[in-house]
């Protein structure tokens, strides 16, 4: 009886936590890590990989970077080439304004994503190094915990 309360109570605990949603989602480029938060409470990290040309803001199609700023995590995208994907709400306003001043296009298809389909074991190789074209990549079993704890309409901040 002792046991079965126990495992009753770690069930509870756990379902508990995996309920919690993030209200924010922090990028932290320099670090390589994606934060979850809610009500300003850290709620869990991530080592995450990005474009392979990280440094500076998304500027143009094809550039290889990763955008920064305030973005909306605005649908999730089930059937992707990727383990699940998560769509950034890249390109805003600014971002379109700045790309026409430069005469180019901003581009756009900006995800979190898992590895690419039928290649999550590669994972202890791609983490090491920035291989997407402007996404943020994480390993599928940390993408399936994120898939969980955020919604359409959550919030991001992509800092250098």
């Amino acid at each position: 009886m002792k046991y079965l309360f126990t495992i009753i109570v770690l069930v509870i605990c756990s379902t508990a936590y995996a309920s919690e949603k993030a209200d924010r989602v922090i990028i932290s480029k320099s670090g390589s890590t994606l934060y979850l938060y809610r009500a300003q409470k850290l709620l869990v990290s991530y080592p995450v990989v990005f474009g392979r040309n990280p440094e500076g803001h998304k500027e143009r199609e094809g550039d290889g970077r990763t955008p920064e700023g305030q973005y909306i995590l605005d649908y999730k995208k089930s059937d992707s080439a990727f383990h699940k994907a998560i769509h950034i709400s890249y390109p805003n306003k600014k971002d379109r304004e700045k790309a026409k001043k430069l005469g180019v296009q901003p581009g756009g298809s900006i995800m979190i994503h898992g590895q690419k389909n039928g290649l999550g074991w590669t994972y202890f190789i791609s983490r090491h190094f920035n291989w997407t074209n402007g996404c943020i990549a994480l390993s599928n079993t940390n993408m399936d915990s994120l898939w969980e704890s955020v919604e359409a309409g959550t919030v991001i901040e992509i800092r250098p």
